[in-house]
């Protein structure tokens, strides 16, 4: 259990782990106000007219008045699969999603109006341009597949980690095709477009050291990998673990995404559960319990919720769709860095709401390593206080009433079985 992580970030030594001495990015070295927004969703790829890239730039100076610090976009890269997580060509940026001429006129756009943009990159798997392995552009032999591949074609070492059937399995270990080709596509192909961050694709597929190693090449001033595992409710701190030794693993150069939190929000909001998220010592119990400056937590994204509207998309592992304010009420009090999904501002006509919440946040000052004070965690009510760098914010969740105690409070926003309060 890392509770010596907890003990270092409450004494205010931040980004200290083991493997400590890598470089943690900027924004998850603590006290950060980043606010992340994933900039499409599972059918992004399918717009012609405009094409996704222009539907985003379209909505830039919208979104930098919502406040967001950094946007998230798809895999750039051509791909077999629409989306863009079957890469083929890396070095090609003309995708589904646009050419290579409208991404870097987003990318700027955003970069030009303060909202860093970070690329997904996919590196664990790639796919071949005519056939299962003649990897091109940049061109890679069969040494650059594991040699347990189910193609059994690989001539390289073994998999570092899970495999992934739909696509070739890259040896890591190979330092002359991979390592240097992957280094230098993302610093001779992406860092021109203006990516300044990393989302890091399936990485329980391959070592986290490797996620670090491309992270510090690039010098990512944001970092997030998708460690999406099976969640036990019986065994929280388990789940939360396994993300820990991550981001341990990548030597402190890369946060996570919370699927901890992500998973007892389910529970909580489909069955009224909220006890879950409080834990025994009283903290939060997810990953941002333990080591919020590199929790990066969420409600939804394109792979686990909806898309457009409810019942359509990947909708994997989603929250109740009546409930998605009820989880940004939650995330987007609390410390961790939050992300917003695009389509639940633009399609699920949230926009508003949304925005006065991040309003909240910012008034309040709260940072990705603001305290917490648990008030309750009950059947039906989970109420915190959150000391910002400014001001104190309250939150309650859940369908039971609550306040908070004391006078100077002054009601922000609420919605159904949600209110926020700044003191």
């Amino acid at each position: 259990m890392k509770k010596s992580i907890t003990a270092m970030l409450a004494a205010g030594v931040m980004g200290m782990c083991a493997g400590a001495g890598a470089a943690t990015p900027p924004a998850q070295s603590g006290n950060s106000q980043a606010v992340l927004l994933q900039g499409f969703h599972w059918h992004s790829a399918n717009y012609s007219s405009p094409n996704w890239y222009n539907t985003l730039h379209a909505n830039v100076a919208d979104l930098k008045t919502m406040g967001f610090s950094h946007v998230w976009f798809p895999p750039p890269s051509d791909s077999a699969a629409a989306e863009g997580y079957l890469p083929r060509q890396l070095n090609v940026l003309s995708s589904r999603y646009g050419s290579s001429a409208e991404l870097t006129n987003v990318v700027r756009a955003f970069t030009n109006n303060g909202i860093k943009a970070v690329a997904d990159i996919v590196v664990n798997h790639r796919v071949g341009s005519t056939g299962w392995s003649d990897l091109t552009n940049p061109n890679w032999t069969t040494h650059a597949i594991v040699n347990n591949d189910e193609c059994n074609c690989g001539l390289g070492n073994p998999d570092t980690g899970d495999g992934f059937s739909a696509a070739r399995d890259i040896d890591h270990r190979n330092v002359g095709e991979v390592q240097n080709g992957i280094i230098g596509w993302l610093n001779h192909t992406l860092k021109p477009v203006g990516f300044s961050g990393i989302r890091f694709d399936y990485v329980k597929g391959f070592s986290p050291s490797y996620a670090g190693q491309y992270a510090n090449a690039f010098g990512a001033e944001f970092c997030v990998g998708e460690l999406w595992t099976d969640l036990n409710l019986n065994n929280i701190d388990a789940h939360r673990q396994q993300i820990m030794n991550w981001i341990d693993g990548t030597g402190s150069s890369c946060g996570a995404f919370d699927f901890t939190t992500k998973g007892l929000l389910n529970d909580a909001l489909a069955n009224g559960n909220y006890w879950r998220l409080r834990d025994a010592s009283g903290k939060p119990q997810g990953a941002l319990g333990w080591w919020p400056a590199m929790a990066v937590t969420f409600v939804d994204n394109h792979d686990t919720g909806p898309s457009e509207s409810c019942g359509n998309g990947q909708n994997h592992w989603s929250v109740p769709c009546g409930s998605v304010m009820e989880g940004y009420a939650y995330v987007l009090s609390h410390p961790g860095i939050p992300t917003v999904y695009y389509p639940h501002i633009y399609n699920w006509n949230l926009k508003t709401p949304i925005a006065a919440l991040m309003a909240a946040r910012r008034t309040a000052g709260v940072h990705s390593t603001s305290p917490v004070a648990i008030q309750q965690a009950t059947q039906g009510l989970y109420a915190a206080i959150i000391s910002g760098n400014t001001r104190q914010l309250a939150m309650k969740i859940g369908p039971n009433s609550w306040s908070p105690a004391g006078s100077g409070w002054t009601l922000q926003t609420s919605g159904n079985n949600y209110a926020v309060w700044i003191k």
